[in-house]
């Protein structure tokens, strides 16, 4: 998905009080972090799979933008849509990883015919991320305060704020290129938000284990994994972009 729009981010951890209105699971099964897991697995293969369908596409020359326009529309009107009707997630998580693997590979297709070798090192760098980050949220390194949560929130409305200036400015014929540019600045600044994006996956790991210690709904193990989804996309896209910078440099 076009970096602009990820910032309707599915991390609920954002909220004040994530789990307001959404009733404990003590009529059925509750959300359990070993459900939550294995959906977010099941996503992240679901996008995989999607996603090499475009990459094979334009390996071999098929016209795939189509594609990757469909993905990226379809993605945010199912994520907007996941967002505010939770219960809906078992159903809408595995068509929105449909949609993104559609859009991620066609973006990736892209930027690997003009940098070789980008996409696998932006995979690598965007799961080694997510591992470390698990590991200092489990061993207590990282701790998510209301301070924590606030800067986080912060942050990523300013990231989301001068995105969306860019995009509007952009439909005149203007451009933001300390913003894009593989200047030092730009580079600094999608560094800042490979940074941000980080820290967005710290917050959807409290919300996924304070909702197991609530004893939210079940669906909520698939909005968690969505939320995931959101954030790891996003990361992808925005370390991908930053690779991007560097090696035009070259």
């Amino acid at each position: 998905m076009n970096r602009r729009f990820n910032f309707q981010s599915g991390n609920p951890a954002l909220k004040k009080n994530p789990f307001a209105g959404i009733s404990a699971g003590l009529r059925g099964k509750a959300m359990t972090v070993e459900g939550t897991v294995n959906k977010t697995v099941l996503s992240l293969m679901i996008l995989i799979v999607s996603a090499s369908y475009t990459w094979n596409l334009g390996m071999q020359g098929a016209p795939f933008m189509g594609l990757v326009l469909a993905g990226f529309i379809g993605g945010l009107i199912v994520a907007m849509i996941t967002i505010f009707k939770m219960h809906l997630a078992p159903m809408t998580t595995p068509i929105y990883a449909v949609l993104e693997g559609l859009a991620l590979g066609g973006i990736s297709v892209g930027v690997e015919m003009r940098y070789p070798g980008i996409a696998s090192q932006a995979v690598f760098l965007t799961f080694g991320t997510l591992g470390a980050l698990l590991l200092a949220y489990r061993t207590g390194v990282i701790r998510v305060t209301e301070k924590f949560k606030m800067g986080v929130f912060a942050a990523t409305g300013g990231i989301a704020l001068v995105y969306l200036i860019s995009f509007v400015v952009g439909m005149f014929g203007v451009s933001i290129p300390l913003i894009h540019s593989n200047g030092t600045f730009g580079i600094l600044f999608s560094l800042v938000v490979v940074v941000i994006a980080s820290l967005n996956l710290v917050m959807d790991f409290d919300f996924i284990a304070k909702g197991a210690a609530h004893g939210a709904p079940k669906y909520m193990e698939w909005f968690g994994a969505f939320s995931l989804l959101v954030t790891l996309v996003w990361l992808y896209i925005e370390i991908l972009h930053l690779l991007s910078k560097l090696q035009s440099r070259d």
